[in-house]
């Protein structure tokens, strides 16, 4: 028979840079690190961005999964063949150097892993993808991000619906073909990465959630931020409950091959 391992699954979260004063910290938002031990009942484990003293093999040994924060900073544009539009917005070379070679090594591991707003760009852009540098810029798509005046509940607050693919991993989760999100992102996917399928799109066609073909465990992307009072909201909440069974699975499975248990 099985057995159980009883111990929570631990998930790692890569950190971002940013400067606090004059010096580099490196940091995860609390939002991220609340819905992992609460949401998903697994122990948040913070990784710093400094992929050259990393090995990624020794660093998912310790991974039952991995959730890619939101960030202020983009992904560098020479990751998918474009120069900087906009020098004035922020960007962390050090996250993009750790969480593009993370995602790809951790899905051929079967590492479940769930990706929110910069990690769903960053998901797309490993794969392969594109993304377009000024969503509100491109014809035929709205403005996305948030009103800069606004105080962060209205930020966060429902923006606009998504429509879920039928019959999709991301429909099946939160057991609609519909769902209300907040938008706060100036970037998007402009060319779906390869291996990739769509699982939810913005009234104005903007792909907003996605899945990579064939993974082993959960690995699933949006571009909007269900951490945000995910206790409140249940099919934000829906989407981290799946998430965090998906890291318990994988736990007990290591540790029923580890024992030899049938």
């Amino acid at each position: 028979m099985n057995k159980l391992a009883y111990r929570k699954p631990v998930v790692l979260l890569p950190a971002d840079v940013k400067l606090l004063g004059a010096h580099p910290f490196h940091a995860v938002g609390q939002k991220y690190i609340l819905a992992v031990a609460e949401a998903a009942g697994a122990l948040p484990l913070l990784i710093p961005a400094i992929s050259n003293h990393i090995e990624l093999e020794e660093l998912l040994e310790m991974a039952d999964g991995i959730l890619l924060t939101g960030s202020v900073s983009n992904l560098h544009p020479s990751h998918f063949g474009q120069e900087v539009h906009d020098p004035s917005l922020p960007l962390d070379p050090a996250r993009d150097a750790l969480t593009l070679k993370l995602i790809r090594t951790a899905i051929e591991a079967g590492i479940p892993l769930l990706a929110i707003c910069r990690g769903f760009q960053e998901m797309n852009v490993a794969f392969g993808g594109s993304l377009h540098q000024t969503v509100h810029a491109v014809a035929g798509l709205s403005d996305h991000r948030e009103a800069k005046d606004a105080d962060v509940e209205m930020q966060y607050a429902p923006s606009h619906p998504v429509s879920l693919l039928a019959g999709g991993q991301l429909a099946s989760i939160v057991g609609s073909t519909q769902m209300m999100v907040n938008s706060i992102h100036g970037q998007g996917i402009d060319r779906l990465g390869k291996g990739l399928t769509a699982e939810a799109f913005a009234p104005d066609g903007l792909i907003e959630a996605l899945h990579v073909d064939g993974a082993q465990s959960f690995a699933l992307g949006v571009q909007w931020h269900p951490e945000w009072r995910v206790m409140e909201n249940p099919q934000y909440l829906a989407i981290f409950r799946a998430f965090g069974e998906a890291c318990l699975e994988r736990i007990n499975a290591k540790y029923n091959n580890k024992n030899g248990c049938t």
